[in-house]
């Protein structure tokens, strides 16, 4: 199987995690994945029902977006992600979602702040919000990259638009996406009891270093 085959695969059964959580609705959201060792990536389609995507539906584009294969227009999101992909080559995967509590933040153009000891191992500090920006250029990518670039978070709130996640891998990038929704809705919830209390920032460091490096298998 070559490469944007497997990968095909790999990104239509992500696009299933954004509906089993409820990050996204209709066919807003996407997932997209840098195809190794090429000036690629594999996206999904504008436009196409969550229902419908599967391996074939996925479209492979190169890093400024233009279709390489595929027989869909890619997501009118591609040019975000594909700056990314070009600025950020540490970056294998994007994610895009408007999920609500997550977007309520969005709206707001407030950062979540480090309250929860999830948000130091996730995020390593608050949740940034980058700038507004329209789509249809390169302004979305630059305002994800700027931001990410001056924090260790793998998640943005991209003002009046909503999250933006990105990791090594499309998987890394779907769990920080489902993450940033639990983390919003938790502080969201804390917000309405009264005030929050940020960790300090030696322990921050210390959450995010044991979470990073030593947890899981």
């Amino acid at each position: 199987m070559s490469a944007t085959a497997e990968l095909r695969r790999t990104v239509a059964e992500l696009h299933r995690e954004l509906t089993r959580y409820e990050l996204v609705i209709w066919t807003a959201g996407n997932v997209s994945a840098r195809v190794p060792g090429h000036d690629l990536m594999v996206i999904k389609p504008s436009g196409v029902s969550y229902d419908e995507l599967g391996p074939d539906a996925m479209v492979v584009t190169d890093l400024h977006g233009t279709l390489v294969e595929g027989d869909f227009a890619p997501s009118s999101d591609t040019a975000a992600h594909a700056y990314v992909y070009r600025h950020m080559p540490e970056v294998g995967g994007v994610v895009h979602t408007h999920s609500p509590y997550a977007t309520a933040w969005a709206a707001r153009g407030e950062p979540i702040p480090c309250v929860l000891t999830m948000i130091a191992d996730e995020f390593g500090g608050e949740i940034p919000v980058g700038p507004f920006a329209l789509i249809g250029d390169d302004s979305i990518g630059k305002g994800i990259v700027d931001t990410l670039r001056a924090s260790r978070s793998p998640a943005v709130l991209m003002r009046n638009h909503g999250p933006f996640t990105v990791g090594p891998t499309a998987r890394s990038a779907v769990k920080s996406a489902v993450m940033l929704e639990d983390v919003a809705r938790t502080v969201h919830f804390a917000r309405q009891l009264g005030q929050t209390d940020a960790i300090g920032q030696q322990d921050v460091d210390r959450l995010y270093g044991r979470y990073q490096n030593v947890y899981g298998q």
